[in-house]
């Protein structure tokens, strides 16, 4: 499963966020440069229209700048900023009044932002993968594929999930195993008996 582009963990924000508080427009610049890939992977997820979820993109970029004074330097940033975003795409998903489609996000519209390029062999194997754990994460509820695009697509810990979705740590733990299980069954019911992964 791809993994969204993900800024090194140990990057810190804070001097950077006090930046944008002062108006520096070269510093809103590279926040936005290093959340954009992120951002849209989130809202492309939620909406899954590529339109929809540039627009959607959009809004919680500018919904971000305008809530950069409550951010908490005793709270991690990326969390924060995923719950912003999060909220935002649900808040889109009821204004348009309707449910996300029942598949999985086409891995051509999926954004590809790996750094290293693959050998041919391994691009044949890794888009063969991709296209069967994408179609598997298609077939699940919207609760386990919401668990698992936080924690194994875009790398947030248990601890920020549960407090993300304002639920006890022991269920996100749970949930997440359930929803993996749920996937490896998905995935075993999709993958043809001669395909080698």
């Amino acid at each position: 499963m791809r993994k969204a582009a993900t800024p090194r963990p140990d990057f810190d924000y804070s001097e950077l966020i006090a930046r944008c508080r002062r108006g520096d427009d070269l510093a809103w610049e590279s926040l936005v440069r290093r959340l954009e890939g992120r951002v849209y992977a989130i809202a492309l997820h939620y909406l899954r229209d590529r339109e929809e979820a540039r627009d959607v993109a959009q809004d919680i970029f500018v919904r971000l700048y305008e809530k950069l004074h409550t951010v908490r330097e005793d709270k991690p940033f990326v969390a924060w900023m995923m719950r912003l975003a999060r909220n935002c795409c649900i808040d889109r998903l009821r204004r348009l009044n309707v449910r996300t489609p029942a598949h999985s996000v086409p891995l051509e519209d999926a954004p590809d932002l790996r750094v290293a390029l693959p050998t041919p062999e391994e691009a044949c194997l890794d888009s063969a993968r991709d296209r069967l754990v994408y179609r598997a994460l298609g077939t699940l509820s919207e609760a386990n594929r919401e668990i698992l695009m936080l924690k194994d697509i875009q790398e947030m810990k248990l601890v920020e999930i549960a407090e993300m979705m304002s639920a006890p740590l022991g269920t996100i733990k749970s949930r997440w195993s359930r929803a993996r299980v749920e996937l490896a069954k998905a995935v075993r019911s999709l993958q043809p008996s001669e395909e080698v992964l």
